[in-house]
């Protein structure tokens, strides 16, 4: 399932036009992002929570010449499903 498929699916369900459908899952989408480049967590009661995370600095390895690169620390998204998501998945 990819974005388009994800807008055509809310459109069907919810009787928008597509380009209706297009514009609520976009911003969605942007609030989230937009709290998590805030520094921010977002959660959605039984579907899980979207934070900010910091990794540390660490040596990498490039594949094709197994030179050795430091990856600096930096920040990365991080999701961690709720229980209604696990249910579900799960089959519950």
């Amino acid at each position: 399932m990819n974005r388009t498929s994800v807008i055509y699916d809310v459109a069907q369900k919810t009787d928008l036009p597509f380009v209706q459908a297009e514009r609520v899952v976009n911003t969605f989408l942007d609030t989230i992002a937009q709290g998590l480049a805030n520094g921010e967590r977002v959660t959605i009661t039984g579907f899980g929570t979207f934070e900010v995370r910091k990794r540390k600095a660490r040596v990498g390895r490039i594949p094709h010449t197994g030179e050795s690169v430091t990856i600096p620390e930096h920040l990365t998204p991080a999701f961690i499903a709720g229980v209604g998501l696990k249910r579900v998945v799960q089959g519950r």
